[in-house]
């Protein structure tokens, strides 16, 4: 389940609008798509908050794989529907990333789904990094995230 009450240090929202692949036959999102949601939250989080991309961290020398994720499905999606993908950066001391995250329904405001991830930091020889990369703690100072 989500974690309660864990304050969001950065937020950014961005729709998704549910194509008729993502489907089942009645017409609603198969449950493995919002693992793609949460995915397009995160590339969206990081145009928004440039220094935190899949890319960026590529080029920086790390990896950053995801090693925890929970979805709480509460209503559905359909085909034709557009959903908002809040995604809600979780600041914290230890060397890894956290996302909290809330999908809705546009045309109602209904939640449809929340969620979180965890990602770690892959160094070289994808060895896990147990202190924060240099460049994750300057992409922090940048955005003004302090703990």
């Amino acid at each position: 389940m989500r974690r309660k009450n864990r304050e969001a240090s950065l937020t950014s929202k961005c729709s998704v609008q549910v194509r008729f692949s993502e489907v089942d036959s009645m017409q609603i999102v198969w449950h493995g798509q919002y693992v793609r949601y949460f995915e397009d939250g995160r590339e969206a989080f990081g145009r928004d908050y440039p220094g935190l991309g899949y890319m960026e961290i590529y080029r920086c020398g790390y990896t950053a794989p995801i090693v925890d994720l929970k979805i709480e499905f509460k209503h559905p999606l359909r085909y034709g529907d557009t959903a908002i993908v809040e995604t809600r950066y979780i600041d914290t001391d230890a060397a890894k990333i956290c996302f909290d995250y809330t999908i809705t329904r546009a045309s109602d405001g209904e939640t449809v789904a929340t969620g979180s991830t965890v990602q770690v930091f892959l160094g070289g020889g994808n060895e896990l990094e147990l202190v924060n990369p240099g460049f994750y703690v300057k992409w922090k100072e940048r955005w003004g995230v302090r703990r």
